[in-house]
């Protein structure tokens, strides 16, 4: 028996009066928060406006909740499809569940149609929210505390997680607490890109390439230690095969962008510098104009003045 030791939640719901509060959707919603929140910092600081990284988000969010459930699904669909199972438990989220590959897949397509309609280039929207995913990837995971899953193999060090539910298969004992060794690598990921970002200026996406990267660098040993039912391809797991890959496109992304677009976007937001709304790149150009002396009302007077000028003399 451990003397010291991670205790596991008696139960994973909470109830204000006949509303169920459910840890695990507790914790997403508080992840998306921080992260809407630390990305609009990132995003006024590089020149945008307050509340812009909000309504793109509001295209990413549910995309990303989509993309995540497709993704856990399709992947594991053997726990909703064979024998003896219920498929509309496909459709309950909050009881876990919610693949990150497909989050940010889907994610990241929802944050293109937001930032097509506001006029504002995707890659410099994406760098200024890759800490910020990452903070909330590390506050999602500890759903995975509540609901007592995704743990690692057994094990006896101090820090071991109490395993005490029976349900589902699972066996209580002591195992490594996988879902807090990625929390911590997360808020790792994030203060490397914060870090990174300021001493070598990255744009261009390759803020956020450097986060994908670092995550799946972490989240291919994290994975290998999890002993929960996953497909296996040449005897490792689905997923350390998928971080395996991610990892290498980030990396040759991050090369090829900075060898073409070095350094970083001069403007990210046309409207947060003309003053007009979003997407009105009119006033920049008015702006410009009125600074080099190109009105077209002087324009127009130049001639006369020319030629009043040629008549004097």
């Amino acid at each position: 028996m451990n003397l010291a030791y991670i205790p596991s939640p008696s139960h994973g719901v909470l109830y204000l009066g006949p509303i169920p509060l459910r840890g695990y959707a507790i914790c997403i919603i508080i992840g998306v928060f921080v992260a809407v929140w630390f990305g609009n910092k990132r995003w006024i600081a590089r020149g945008g406006q307050s509340g812009t990284v909000a309504d793109i988000a509001v295209w990413a969010v549910p995309f990303g909740l989509v993309g995540g459930r497709l993704y856990h699904v399709i992947t594991d669909y053997e726990l909703y499809f064979s024998e003896g199972r219920d498929w509309v438990d496909a459709f309950k989220v909050w009881e876990g569940g919610l693949g990150i590959w497909g989050a940010i897949a889907l994610g990241a397509l929802g944050a293109w149609i937001g930032a097509r309609r506001r006029g504002i280039p995707m890659p410099a929207y994406a760098d200024a929210v890759a800490p910020g995913i990452a903070f909330a990837q590390a506050i999602g995971r500890w759903g995975n505390w509540f609901n007592q899953e995704l743990y690692g193999r057994e094990t006896h060090v101090p820090w071991a997680l109490h395993i005490t539910s029976a349900e589902g298969g699972r066996v209580p004992g002591y195992y490594h607490p996988t879902f807090l060794y990625e929390s911590l690598w997360c808020v790792g990921v994030g203060l490397l890109v914060i870090w990174a970002d300021r001493r070598f200026k990255l744009g261009h996406g390759r803020a956020f390439a450097l986060y994908v990267a670092a995550y799946c660098a972490g989240r291919g040993w994290i994975e290998y230690l999890r002993v929960d039912d996953a497909h296996h391809i040449l005897g490792l797991r689905l997923n350390v095969w998928t971080a395996l890959i991610v990892f290498l496109l980030a990396v040759a992304y991050i090369v090829v962008s900075g060898r073409k677009r070095p350094g970083r976007e001069a403007v990210v937001e046309p409207a947060a510098v003309s003053g007009g709304p979003a997407g009105d790149t009119e006033g920049v150009a008015e702006d410009e104009a009125v600074k080099t002396g190109t009105t077209e009302e002087s324009a127009e007077q130049s001639p006369k003045d020319e030629a009043e000028s040629a008549k004097k003399v």
